[in-house]
């Protein structure tokens, strides 16, 4: 298959063992009950095989609705999955599965969404300070805040609770170039990463006057509690909810979703570099 016949979004990839691993958001079903999510393996970013279904909802599960945004990260050995979900009677929350294997199956590690309860929290990513302490890094949305926020929970270290309360990075319209014309401010798809000279960055999703783009914040002081100060737009042309990766032909890529219209949309891979702390398309 290649990305033309790949209908998902927010796609991610986890390059592993030689391999590329390719998770996101079921098109057909982004906005209706849902029942799984599956993964797409390749050797070269171009030819990938067909879905595999690697998570398959449980029965008696408390979420099966609009199941988006997976990302799978390697961590003390084992595959953590962050995956948002809800119910007709829940409101959205990042829950944490867990595999062996990047092809899954992926099972509930957490009993419910880590992300707080009561929250209306999507798009859980995954973050490592350096002292080692794990975060979670989502969005509290649009549609319960108005003015969409990103934020900052700090995890156990075996990633099975919150170990202290989410903190505000920075909410959607407080870019200059944010579209001050909407009633609502919406925050999609935090993705952490550092740079060689060691700036930490964030890329993130949100509409501007001319659609939705993908943007980029850094931290102040290389870490998840400074001030986060949104610096740029890498990709302004109906696209965003993308993630960084290193490819092992030594590029670096960013993989996002375009068009932003369902059932259109697909993943479209962009080579990108490293200027100065900052990224740019090549």
């Amino acid at each position: 298959m290649t990305f033309k016949e790949i209908n998902i979004r927010d796609p991610f990839v986890l390059p592993f063992d030689g391999k590329y691993y390719l998770y996101g958001t079921r098109g057909e079903t982004a906005w209706t009950t849902a029942q799984g999510l599956d993964v797409y393996v390749s050797d070269d970013l171009e030819n990938w095989s067909e879905a595999h279904e690697c998570f398959s909802v449980p029965k008696g599960f408390w979420a099966n609705k609009e199941i988006w945004a997976p990302e799978v990260h390697a961590y003390n050995g084992s595959f953590y999955m962050f995956v948002s979900l809800r119910s007709d009677t829940r409101p959205r929350g990042t829950q944490i599965l867990k595999s062996d294997s990047p092809m899954g199956p992926f099972l509930p590690f957490t009993d419910d969404a880590i992300t707080p309860r009561e929250w209306e929290a999507l798009d859980g990513t995954f973050y490592v300070d350096k002292n080692g302490d794990p975060y979670i890094v989502f969005c509290h949305e649009w549609v319960q805040v108005k003015d969409g926020q990103i934020c900052a929970m700090k995890l156990t270290r075996d990633l099975s609770a919150p170990a202290g309360e989410p903190v505000v990075l920075f909410t959607a319209s407080q870019p200059e170039w944010a579209d001050k014309t909407r009633e609502a401010f919406i925050t999609d798809g935090p993705f952490m990463y550092r740079t060689k000279c060691g700036r930490l960055l964030m890329i993130w999703s949100t509409f501007t006057q001319s659609g939705y783009v993908q943007a980029v914040a850094y931290s102040d002081n290389g870490e998840i509690d400074g001030n986060w100060i949104n610096d740029s737009l890498l990709f302004e042309e109906n696209g965003g909810h993308g993630m960084i990766f290193d490819a092992y032909d030594g590029k670096k890529y960013l993989i996002l979703h375009s068009p932003n219209e369902n059932p259109l949309e697909r993943p479209v891979l962009l080579e990108i570099a490293e200027e100065n702390g900052n990224l740019k398309l090549k």
